[in-house]
C-alpha cells in the first residue's frame, strides 16, 4: 500500500500534472467523437427516412396509374369480346369498346392492333389514324407468348404523338386461341418527370425507374442518354437484382458522385424504383458541426479518454463473463448439450411459432435402455462417456438449424423437430436408432446399446399445449419401454386408445 504522504507527492510532480493534462483532453476529444459519430448515425437515419417515404408515394402514384391503365386495357379486350359478330356502326362499336377505360394523369393514346399490327380501333379518334407497330417490341412479344401478361415497354417516340412514351399492352386472342392482335396504351415520360419534379433531392440527388431488364425509362434530372439506357452489368443493377428492396452506398459510374440508393419494386410490375441522395449533402450538416464541436474540444484530450479505455475494458469483460454465464446456464456440462433450461425455452418459442404459422413441431423423447444397468456394472465413468457419445450421435442425426438436441435429465433427451411431420419425425428416429446401433463404448465393446424414443406432433388444436406435447411423446416412450425397449412409438392424437409401434 502506498503511503499518504508519498501519494500525495506523487499527484502533485510535474510529471504526473503533464501527464493528467495531456491525457484529460484526450478524453474529451474522445467523447466527442462518439458524439459525433451518433450525429452522423442520425443524419444518415434521417437520409433513409425520407428516401424510405419517398419511395413510398412514388411507388403508389405509380402503381395506381399502371393499374388504371391494365384495368383500361382490360375492359377493352372484354368490350371486344362482347361486341364480337354484332356488326355494330364503327362509332357505336367505339362507344361499347371505351365506356370503361379510363383517363390516367399523362395517358396517351389506346390503340387496338390486329394480328398484322395495323390500327383498327381508335380511342382517340373516328376513324382510326392509321399507323403499324408490327415492328415495336411489345407486338412481337404479345405474338410469340399467349401468357405474357401484361407488357410493359422500353421508351419509344409515339408515331401518333411524337413524343416520349412507354407502351402498355395486352394480347388479343381470337375464339381458336391464336392471335389476333394487341390493345395499347401509352403514358407520357411526362409523368415520371412530373411526378420527380415536385421532390427536393440536394443538387446531387436522383430518381431512377427502371424495367427488370435493367432498361431506364426515367431519371430525374433527366440526362442526356439516359433514357432508354441498360444498366445490366452495373454493380448496381446486381443489388436491385438480389432483392425486392433494399438501400446501399455506391459510385456512380457516369458521374463519380457517391450516393445512398433506397430501392424497392413497384408492386407486382415489373419496375424498380429507386430514390440516390448524395453523401457529400446527406452529412453536409453534420460536417458544419463536427467541425465547430472538434475545434471547441481538441484541447481537452487526455485523462477521459484513459479512463474511457479502462471502463471500455471492464465493459467488455463484463459482458463476455455475462455472455459466457449466459451460454453455460443453457448448457448441459456433460454432454455439452443444450440443457433442461434451453430446452423449456426453445419448446415455449417453436410452440408458439407453430400456433402461428400452422406448421407441425415434432418432439422425441430418448432414453438410453438399461443405463441403471451401465453404471452399476461398469461405474459412472462408463455411463458418462457413453451419454457424451450419445449426444454426439443424436446432434449429427437431427442436424437442420432449427433442430434443436437437448439433455433434459438422467439418460433422458429430448429432439425438438420444428416444421417436421410425423413421417420425418419417424426418419428421424429410425436414424437415431442406427447411429446408437453402431455405438460401442471401449471398455464394454461386446454390449449392445439401445435407445427408446417417444415421439409426438402438436400442435392439434386450440386446447392443445406445450406441456400436452411433452407428455403424449413421454407416454410413447413408456409405450416404447414397457414394448420391448430399442424402438420407437408414434404418439396418436390426444387421448389415444393405443400408441402405434414403429420399426427400430
Amino acid at each position: 500500500m502506498i503511503p499518504p504522504l508519498r501519494l500525495v507527492r506523487w499527484l502533485r510532480s510535474a510529471r504526473t500534472r503533464l501527464a493528467l493534462g495531456v491525457l484529460a483532453p484526450l478524453g474529451m476529444l474522445a467523447l466527442s467523437g462518439l458524439m459525433l459519430l451518433d450525429m452522423r448515425r442520425e443524419a444518415w437515419e434521417r437520409a433513409q427516412q425520407i428516401s424510405g417515404n419517398l419511395l413510398q408515394v412514388i411507388e403508389g402514384d405509380i402503381a395506381r396509374n399502371f393499374e388504371i391503365i391494365d384495368l383500361s386495357l382490360r375492359a377493352v379486350i372484354d368490350n371486344l369480346k362482347a361486341i364480337e359478330g354484332k356488326g355494330l356502326s364503327p362509332e357505336l362499336r367505339q362507344l361499347v369498346l371505351f365506356d370503361r377505360a379510363a383517363t390516367a394523369r399523362d395517358m396517351g393514346v389506346i390503340l387496338v392492333l390486329d394480328e398484322h399490327g395495323d390500327s383498327m380501333i381508335d380511342a382517340g379518334a373516328l376513324p382510326p389514324r392509321r399507323v403499324n407497330n408490327a415492328d415495336r417490341d411489345y407486338f412481337k412479344a404479345h405474338k410469340v407468348r399467349a401468357d405474357l401478361g401484361l407488357h410493359i415497354g422500353r421508351p419509344v417516340i409515339s408515331r401518333l404523338s411524337g413524343v416520349p412514351v412507354i407502351v402498355l399492352s395486352r394480347r388479343i386472342d381470337k375464339p381458336d386461341g391464336s392471335f389476333g392482335g394487341v390493345v395499347t396504351a401509352s403514358l407520357r415520360l411526362s409523368f415520371f418527370s412530373g411526378i420527380f419534379a415536385r421532390l427536393g433531392l440536394g443538387r446531387d440527388g436522383a430518381i431512377n425507374l427502371y424495367l427488370d431488364d435493367g432498361t431506364r425509362l426515367m431519371r430525374h434530372p433527366v440526362r442526356e442518354g439516359d433514357i432508354g439506357a441498360s444498366i445490366v452489368g452495373l454493380p448496381n443493377f446486381e443489388h436491385y437484382k438480389a432483392a425486392r428492396s433494399g438501400s446501399f452506398v455506391a459510385r456512380s459510374k457516369s458521374d463519380g458522385v457517391e450516393r445512398s440508393y433506397t430501392f424497392t419494386r413497384v408492386g407486382d410490375l415489373p419496375l424498380i424504383l429507386n430514390v440516390a441522395l448524395s453523401v457529400n449533402e446527406i452529412e453536409a450538416e453534420w460536417r458544419g458541426k463536427a467541425l465547430v464541436i472538434g475545434a471547441a474540444v481538441l484541447a481537452l484530450c487526455g485523462l477521459a479518454i484513459a479512463l474511457s479505455l479502462l471502463f471500455g475494458r471492464e465493459l467488455a469483460r463484463s459482458e463476455r463473463m455475462r455472455v459466457e454465464l449466459g451460454r453455460l446456464s443453457h448448457i448441459d456440462g456433460l454432454t455439452g448439450l443444450a440443457n433442461r433450461r434451453r430446452y423449456d425455452e426453445t419448446l415455449a418459442l417453436r410452440w408458439s411459432e407453430a400456433r402461428r404459422s400452422g406448421a407441425p413441431l415434432a418432439l422425441l423423447v430418448v432414453d438410453v435402455d438399461h443405463f441403471k444397468r451401465w453404471n452399476d456394472r461398469h461405474g459412472h465413468g462408463v455411463g458418462d462417456t457413453l451419454l457424451r457419445e450419445l449426444g454426439a450421435r443424436f446432434t449429427d442425426a437431427a442436424r437442420r438449424p432449427g433442430d434443436l438436441v437437448c439433455r433434459i435429465g438422467g439418460e433422458e433427451f429430448a429432439i425438438l423437430l420444428p416444421g417436421t411431420d410425423r413421417d420425418g419425425a419417424q426418419r428421424v428416429a429410425a436414424g437415431l436408432h442406427a447411429a446408437v446401433a453402431t455405438l460401442s463404448v471401449a471398455s464394454v465393446a461386446t454390449e449392445p446399446v439401445t435407445v427408446s424414443i417417444g415421439l409426438a406432433l402438436g400442435p392439434e388444436d386450440e386446447a392443445d399445449t406445450a406441456e400436452d406435447l411433452y407428455r403424449r411423446a413421454d407416454a410413447a416412450l413408456y409405450a416404447a419401454k414397457s414394448g420391448g425397449r430399442n424402438q420407437t412409438r408414434s404418439a396418436p392424437r390426444r387421448k389415444p386408445e393405443a400408441l402405434r409401434p414403429v420399426e427400430a
